[in-house]
């Protein structure tokens, strides 16, 4: 018999101090798919933020500190395309100019997955006797979609769900207009844009939205909260993970 795969989960700064159920869901999630999970006590942000907004310098240093933290376990997984695109793609690119580490940031690189990709692609997972008597439709977030190519993945999963009716919407691939610090550059675009979003979630007449990210998860319970829509909000995998029916809205949080 094989050795379990032993995971480094990436837990990501907005499942920590936004949404810890996620992290335990991913857990949860990875157990059931035959892996051991570590949660490297040392582990920080992704260093995104910084390296989308030119600060090269913290960025390298942030990638550093996540390399060294998590590059002996077998795979790196994250609940979140947008963190786990910086990891994948990004890293690689912030060594360009130090072989020595770009190297070691590219074998980093090739073990590095957002969780449903993980779960489809490496483990052949499939969910049993999971739960959600609801109608749901899906946000295809930006990072998720466009750099890791996660469509199918989660709506794979999603399909061995009882009880769930999935309901695509209109534009379901289009940003909701968070895009990290987009939202506080441009406040009025980035506004227009989940509003546009919310009108698209309000039209399938869903009882709630599920995405992998949590900046777009916040953003779109935030909007569907200011204008009164009870729509539940909720990541994938505490719908994978059994939890969606009981856990509450993300916008009940807020």
């Amino acid at each position: 018999m094989n050795a379990a795969p032993k995971i480094g989960l990436f837990v990501t700064c907005l499942v920590d101090l936004m949404r810890p159920s996620v992290g335990f869901a991913s857990v949860a999630l990875l157990k059931r798919a035959g892996c051991e999970v570590h949660v490297p006590r040392g582990q920080t942000c992704c260093g995104q933020p910084a390296y989308n907004n030119g600060d090269d310098g913290n960025a390298r240093a942030i990638a550093e500190r996540v390399i060294a933290a998590f590059e002996s376990f077998d795979y790196t997984v994250a609940p979140s395309g947008s963190c786990a695109g910086m990891l994948k793609k990004h890293y690689p690119e912030i060594f360009a100019d130090d072989p020595a580490w770009q190297q070691r940031a590219a074998d980093f690189a090739e073990r590095c997955y957002e969780l449903t990709s993980f779960l489809v692609e490496v483990m052949d997972y499939r969910p049993s006797d999971v739960s959600f008597p609801l109608t749901a439709t899906y946000h295809d977030s930006c990072s998720g979609l466009r750099e890791l190519e996660i469509k199918q993945q989660p709506r794979q999963l999603l399909s061995a769900v009882s009880g769930l009716e999935l309901v695509e919407m209109q534009d379901a691939e289009v940003c909701c207009g968070f895009g990290g610090t987009f939202c506080v550059k441009y406040p009025d675009i980035s506004v227009k844009m989940v509003s546009d979003k919310v009108a698209n979630i309000e039209r399938t007449s869903a009882d709630a939205v599920l995405a992998g990210d949590m900046g777009c998860l916040l953003n779109i319970a935030g909007r569907l909260k200011r204008l009164g829509n009870a729509v539940k909000v909720l990541h994938v995998a505490e719908v994978l993970a059994g939890d969606g029916a009981t856990a509450p809205g993300i916008a009940d949080k807020q």
